[in-house]
């Protein structure tokens, strides 16, 4: 990984870390990012560690974005040939008290779909998360297209790349 890798990992970690509180909720999210697998193309993905330090469940319900023409959950499952297979995961995904939900490549993580413009490394994508119990965090996600899979943090997630 190059030193221009890494200090841009470091800033973006830094800068991007957001907190939201609402009730007895709490959830940080840290160390988002988003990419595409190429400059053309017409969906990418975003991830990231979503941490809820409050005492009670809360359930990530939507995901919103003008980037995009959808936005959806979406996570990777089994088909029953062996094969994984993207799905929508219309109920949420569950982040519980105490807890953390990681959004990463390969599993759970948001998909844009028919992207409004190119994203190039380094631009910034708004995103709302809309939580059961916290409401909406508002979230900044830096695009990454230097990150490489296998590792977490400043080097990037476990799975394959979208």
């Amino acid at each position: 990984m190059s030193l221009k890798s890494v200090v841009f990992a470091a800033a973006a970690a830094a800068a991007f870390a957001t907190s939201a509180f609402a009730g007895d909720a709490m959830i940080m999210v840290h160390d988002q990012y988003a990419r595409v697998s190429s400059p053309a193309a017409k969906a990418g993905a975003a991830f990231m560690e979503i941490m809820n330090k409050g005492e009670a469940d809360d359930q990530l319900i939507e995901v919103r974005s003008g980037a995009a023409a959808k936005v959806q959950l979406h996570t990777h499952k089994e088909s029953g040939d062996g094969v994984m297979k993207m799905m929508h995961v219309e109920e949420g995904l569950a982040v519980p008290a105490g807890g953390t939900r990681m959004l990463k490549r390969g599993g759970d993580h948001i998909m844009f779909m028919g992207l409004n413009q190119s994203l190039n490394h380094g631009d910034v994508v708004k995103v709302t998360l809309v939580f059961e119990k916290a409401g909406e965090v508002e979230i900044d996600v830096p695009v990454d297209l230097e990150r490489k899979a296998g590792g977490h943090g400043h080097g990037g997630d476990s799975g394959h790349s979208n």
